[in-house]
């Protein structure tokens, strides 16, 4: 595989490690701030989803300053968002001043799961697309575990909640130098940058491609055009837009669906209360973070697989297996919650992330990324994305109340009702989209 493609990739790819120790970090001082404000439950879940809010908001807006200003530009000051997030969390002084700052990072964590694996998809070859686009996910799970690690390491320091949340800047400054040193999407340039853009995308295309010739770079960016180019009307019986649109209505419901389930599966409850249900299941406060840090190292270990299978088997086929695994794990913890036998919820919910990590996490961002055309793919990702994290911020305002409402059993039992709907709805409607050129894909999944 061409070294270019894998460094602009990882680079991309980092805003994904930024995303997972921005979400989880506070699972490790939610209890103090909870104390060092008495905060009521209700206001202490309007805390703890305050980044998810932001969330929403940058993945419902992500798709305009991606396709306004470009994939590179939205990247670099996706990094300044987190940044100026880490520091501000750090130290605030009350909960509103905690809250704009934790909404300032989620604002960076929607617009990063819209950019960066429409950017990876966009320069990668279909080949290797389900790797690459999924080296997101990866960066994701490895910052969860640097987040649970570094949480873990300062846990008793003076003021330790504040060394937890500014932590993050550290590699929000690195990560934001380093997407000066990535190019623009040659996609981007060319449905937008006119004949300048042309050129630009040209020399991008063949610093991906090297052996190949002027000629075959030209087809190359005009079969990209091409494909590009508005719907035509059928036999002068529809417009553009109205064929526009009959062609985006399942990849929009597809990617509606698959953010939905995602979040239906309780996952962020699991990663924002980790050590809160640990103690649930009976475990003291310092094992319950221990044991956190084995969810980390559940997820990192399992995305491996993921990504490994990714290209092999393909996007359906993981989603089936990790949708058995979701069955599975929720429904024995929620027996055991039910019958008394905490000891083994650890381990069921260890089986649940390495069933999200091989299904849901692995494909989620690749396969929303994959299944729009090029003009829309910005637009469709943030609708994907868009759906992922109003239903996180709702779990997550939602989940302190819920545990104290109905018994974990209760709670537990309709997450894994929510999945057995997951595997039905996979072996029904969904696509198998591995190893197939964007355009074409879309052009398949759109029906023309």
């Amino acid at each position: 595989m061409n070294p270019n493609i894998v460094i602009w990739s990882v680079v991309s790819s980092l805003a994904g490690f930024l995303f997972g120790f921005d979400t989880v970090v506070i699972s490790g001082a939610e209890r103090t701030i909870q104390d060092l404000w008495r905060l009521s439950p209700g206001m202490h879940g309007v805390a703890m989803a305050s980044a998810l809010y932001g969330t929403v908001i940058g993945a419902m807006l992500g798709g305009w300053p991606t396709d306004r200003w470009g994939r590179r530009p939205t990247l670099f000051w996706i990094g300044i968002l987190y940044f100026v997030s880490a520091v501000w969390s750090g130290l605030a002084t009350d909960v509103w001043s905690f809250i704009i700052a934790r909404f300032i990072g989620g604002l960076g964590v929607g617009i990063s799961t819209v950019a960066a694996p429409l950017y990876i998809s966009e320069i990668s070859p279909p080949t290797a697309r389900g790797r690459l686009t999924g080296m997101f996910q990866f960066n994701i799970v490895l910052g969860i575990l640097a987040a649970f690690l570094s949480n873990y390491l300062l846990e008793g320091v003076p003021n330790d909640w504040r060394w937890m949340l500014g932590a993050e800047a550290f590699p929000a400054f690195l990560y934001t130098l380093a997407c000066l040193a990535i190019p623009e999407s040659p996609r981007w340039l060319l449905l937008t940058g006119g004949e300048d853009g042309r050129q630009r995308a040209l020399a991008v295309l063949a610093s991906m491609t090297p052996d190949a010739t002027p000629a075959e770079l030209t087809a190359s960016a005009d079969r990209i055009i091409a494909a590009s180019a508005p719907a035509s009307a059928q036999g002068g019986r529809e417009s553009a837009s109205e064929a526009d649109a009959a062609s985006l209505r399942r990849p929009i419901l597809l990617a509606f669906l698959i953010a939905l389930f995602n979040q239906l599966s309780g996952i962020n409850a699991v990663l924002y209360f980790a050590p809160r249900i640990f103690e649930m299941a009976g475990l003291g406060e310092k094992a319950a973070m221990l044991q956190s840090i084995g969810i980390g190292i559940t997820n990192l270990m399992f995305t491996f697989v993921g990504l490994w299978l990714i290209d092999r088997l393909g996007r359906r086929t993981l989603l089936i297996i990790g949708s058995i695994g979701y069955v599975l794990s929720l429904g024995l913890c929620a027996w055991a919650f039910a019958n008394g036998v905490s000891w083994i919820v650890p381990w069921c919910l260890f089986v649940f992330i390495a069933s999200h990590a091989v299904g849901q996490g692995a494909v989620i961002w690749v396969f929303i990324a994959e299944i729009f055309p090029d003009r829309f793919r910005a637009t469709g990702q943030a609708i994907g994305c868009a759906t992922h994290w109003i239903m996180a911020a709702l779990l997550t305002t939602v989940f302190p109340t819920l545990v104290t409402l109905f018994p974990p059993a209760m709670v537990f039992a309709f997450f894994c009702g929510m999945m057995v709907l997951q595997l039905v709805w996979v072996i029904a409607m969904v696509p198998e989209t591995k190893g197939v050129p964007l355009e074409e894909l879309a052009a398949r999944i759109g029906g023309n």
